[in-house]
């Protein structure tokens, strides 16, 4: 029996989970919701998804369904989706964010047949022109919440992300954004900021960025990616980032102060106080 896969918002993770469901679930159909003009006519030429539908039929006559738009537009359109769905359809999502959404159908009739998920995968370009088939593999997906949902829902998301190649893990919404908000939110908000503090100097310096290595280009990548996906994560986690950047700013002001005396050593330790990222990062 063929499994007809809906997706919602076909950016790059959407994108990349459409070619990659493609290649990799046999007898089933990648569908999208109409998202606009441009969206649909690239996954179409670019042959993403078999078929575009209206937003009401992708909901009606899917078996799956993956939410894989902005995070506050996800929050906005899951509760219209569970509306919609039929009794025996699973729907999940791929948002960076997980408690807003978990929240926004918390006391829905039909909050088992949902499945939180966050797939940790991506890249610096967005768009359904990015995306790329095997962005999964050996990646890590976090599942949320789910003694909330139905076991067998849960199984089938468990299935699907696995078939693109990625691990399991679980956590409580709570959990997900705090700990994210330290180890991805924060490195893309000071990225952004790195990039903005150097394009301030380039306006006095011409040709400041023909001096930018290796080491300036892996820091400020994520600086390239999207700002309307970014904004909403960093409004949907605001409590989180919020403490993580208080965090960096009081180490930054430290090491501010520290070279502002002249204070070598000190800076010296703090630096190899870093490094101990090297023992967590080995894997």
């Amino acid at each position: 029996m063929e499994t007809q896969i809906g997706i919602i918002g076909l950016g790059l993770i959407g994108g990349s989970l459409a070619i990659s469901l493609r290649n990799k679930v046999d007898e089933s159909k990648i569908v999208s919701a109409f998202y606009s003009d441009e969206e649909s006519l690239i996954a179409l030429e670019r042959g993403l998804v078999d078929e575009v539908l209206s937003f009401e039929d992708v909901c009606k006559t899917s078996n799956i369904i993956i939410l894989a738009t902005p995070v506050e537009l996800i929050q906005q359109l899951l509760p219209k989706v569970l509306d919609l769905v039929s009794e025996n359809t699973v729907v999940t999502d791929v948002g960076s964010t997980k408690k807003s959404i978990c929240d926004s159908i918390a006391y829905h009739p039909k909050r088992k047949q949902f499945v939180a998920a966050h797939p940790i995968a991506g890249t610096e370009n967005n768009g359904p022109q990015a995306a790329i088939d095997g962005l999964f593999n050996g990646k890590l997906n976090i599942l949320c919440d789910v003694e909330k949902s139905d076991k067998n829902a849960v199984n089938k998301v468990k299935e699907l992300f696995e078939s693109v190649g990625m691990h399991t893990t679980f956590r409580d919404a709570d959990e997900h954004d705090r700990q994210l908000a330290y180890v991805s939110h924060l490195s893309h908000a000071s990225s952004f900021m790195l990039g903005l503090t150097v394009l301030d100097m380039e306006r006095n310096e011409e040709n400041i960025f023909n001096l930018a290595g290796s080491g300036f280009e892996s820091t400020v990548r994520l600086a390239k990616s999207s700002p309307e996906m970014w904004s909403s994560i960093f409004a949907q986690n605001k409590t989180n980032i919020l403490t993580a950047l208080r965090s960096y700013i009081e180490n930054l002001q430290a090491f501010y102060q520290l070279i502002e005396s002249d204070n070598t050593s000190k800076t010296k330790e703090l630096m190899i106080a870093a490094n101990e990222v090297r023992r967590v990062l080995k894997n």
